[in-house]
This record gives structure tokens, sequence and C-alpha cells, in this order.
């Protein structure tokens, strides 16, 4: 299996007008995909934000569960958090990636939006890892899925209704590429 990042983009991601901005980081998130990664082997997941303020927040939470009380209180907590990394934008993250795997990552992107070709469940190109691109807000802009070599199939549950928090998406998604069924 391919070793597989994760990015949660806050910036470029629509909002429910279509508008592009930049999202707010939340403490779940950051926490949620960090267990996450920590139950699917991925190799590090990356909040991604463009704002100074916000990139100092997520600092201080991954500080609290590196070397502050939170290490202390709760083990696996700081066991999930050691796989965060803290990034500007996708450009950074790509970079970072390809300085430790000595090759570009191949880009899968996510949508909830149908249309276009789309790939299915199964993730893992030998010798080449994998960055999933997750957006928050109302999901990445069409520049970020235009710049993926895949985007991987929308989530569609059984009601028609579709606009899942990217936590439950996240875990849905590495469930189905990362599982063993």
């Amino acid at each position: 299996m391919a070793d597989l990042y994760l990015a949660l983009l806050h910036h470029p991601v629509y909002d429910k007008n279509g508008a592009v901005v930049t999202t707010a980081v939340t403490n779940m998130d950051v926490h949620d995909l960090g267990r996450l990664a920590r139950t699917y082997d991925v190799r590090a997941f990356y909040v991604a934000t463009p704002v100074p303020t916000l990139r100092h927040l997520v600092e201080r939470i991954m500080r609290h569960w590196d070397t502050g009380p939170g290490a202390a209180y709760n083990h696996t907590r700081k066991e999930a958090l050691a796989l965060a990394r803290l990034s500007t934008d996708l450009d950074a993250v790509i970079a970072d990636i390809e300085r430790e795997a000595g090759v570009l990552p191949r880009l899968i992107a996510t949508t909830a939006r149908e249309g276009g070709r789309r790939l299915s469940w199964r993730l893992g190109e030998p010798g080449r890892p994998e960055l999933l691109v997750l957006g928050t807000g109302w999901g990445l802009t069409e520049e970020v899925t235009g710049r993926a070599d895949d985007v991987l199939e929308p989530i569609r549950g059984v009601s028609g209704w579709n606009h899942l928090s990217v936590r439950s998406a996240a875990a849905i998604i590495l469930d189905r590429t990362r599982g063993d069924r």
C-alpha cells in the first residue's frame, strides 16, 4: 500500500453561495483527523491555512498535546496529534511531501459534487505517495480539483442530502480506501 498523506485545505474553498473563501480552523478537525490518521496508518496529515492567526491556533493545539498538559493527560491523543503538520497552502504541502518521499505525490481531490471523471475507492499506486485533499466550507474549488491527478467519487447517502462534515467524510473515505474489506 502506498504512503498516504491527508491535507485539510482552508483555502481556496467555496462558501454556500459559491464564493471563494478562507474558512476557520476548528479544534475538532485537528483532533479528529489526527485520530483518523493514526487509525488508518496515514503517514501525516496537514492543516493548511494562509491565515497567520489560525496557524498560530493550530500550533497551540499541537503544542498542548505534544509538550503541554495534554501530553501527560492523554498519551493516545499525543500519539495521534504527532502526525499533524501545519502548512500555508497546497503547494507547500506538496513540496514537503516531495522533500520527504523524493517524488511528487499523486494528488487525489475529494468532492461532494457529481460530474466528470471520478475515481472509485481503491487507492495505492505502488512506489508513489498519495495526497488526499479534503476541503472545508462547501468544498474544494475547481482550481484545486482541476490540479488533481484524480478526484474521488462523492459519498452518496440514502436520502439525497449531501453535506457531511469534513470529519465524517474523511472517516468514510479512509475506511473505504484503506479498510481491509
